[in-house]
């Protein structure tokens, strides 16, 4: 079976809502598909062209986001600790998402990963296309000889999280999922500022440590290098090919 086609775009620096209007629009085009499909079923019977024959199409986009603090649609205000003047001093923007999770910031030289990908071409389990976006960020910091694991009921990649104390978190993760279109994604500190994490509780989850490739490195890492470091192991863990 040929392997499906993934169209990246890496969009820059951008403001975090107009990453989010431009996936929205995306996968409103797959939904809008899904949902003429339907309609023709209901005409036709006969109709059916299966799940895999639909043209919706996949989609990775990568940004840098201005800062931002966004808040899941399960997340507690409680844990943003800035007031609003502070973040209008400070400049940081903030949202209310749709996406699951928490609080967690955005900000320059963080790699932020937007999967648009319809589920029903791969498997319809969102615990596994969690699993397998933590495996793809797991890859990529193992090639920094830096040891990501997962911890138990917590989403996002983390280095040593059975050492209390010693926790701490090097990539959030935060998905929605529409007809089974995903949509949000993955936030990979690369040599990203995490002072701004001081003035939140990051994913609601208290005493655990963020961090970055270049704290556990010492040193700045090339922030183009891990994207393709990233769209690499994306296409070995999907199994896909992805299309620039």
């Amino acid at each position: 079976m040929p392997k499906e086609t993934v169209h990246f775009e890496d969009l820059g620096l951008i403001h975090y809502k107009d990453a989010w209007d431009y996936q929205e629009k995306l996968v409103k085009q797959n939904i809008d598909i899904k949902s003429e499909a339907r309609r023709m079923e209901k005409e036709n019977p006969y109709w059916n062209t299966g799940c895999r024959q639909l043209p919706t199409k996949h989609h990775l986009l990568f940004c840098e986001h201005y800062p931002v603090y966004t808040l899941g649609k399960s997340g507690h205000m409680e844990n943003m600790l800035l007031s609003k003047a502070g973040m209008e001093e400070k400049e940081i923007e903030f949202f209310k998402t749709n996406r699951g999770g928490d609080i967690t910031f955005h900000g320059l030289q963080q790699l932020v990963g937007y999967p648009i990908l319809d589920l029903e071409k791969f498997e319809t389990d969102i615990g596994k296309y969690l699993r397998n976006l933590e495996e793809v960020i797991i890859k990529t910091i193992g090639e920094y000889n830096i040891k990501g694991e997962r911890s138990a009921g917590e989403t996002g990649v983390w280095i040593e999280p059975g050492i209390h104390g010693k926790e701490r978190k090097i990539c959030a993760m935060g998905i929605r999922c529409s007809r089974w279109i995903t949509m949000h994604g993955f936030a990979l500190n690369v040599n990203t500022d995490l002072s701004f994490f001081e003035h939140i509780i990051p994913c609601g989850i208290v005493n655990k440590q963020v961090t970055s490739i270049e704290k556990e490195l010492g040193e700045k890492i090339s922030l183009e290098e891990v994207k393709e470091k990233v769209i690499r192991n994306f296409e070995n863990i999907f199994e896909v090919a992805v299309e620039k």
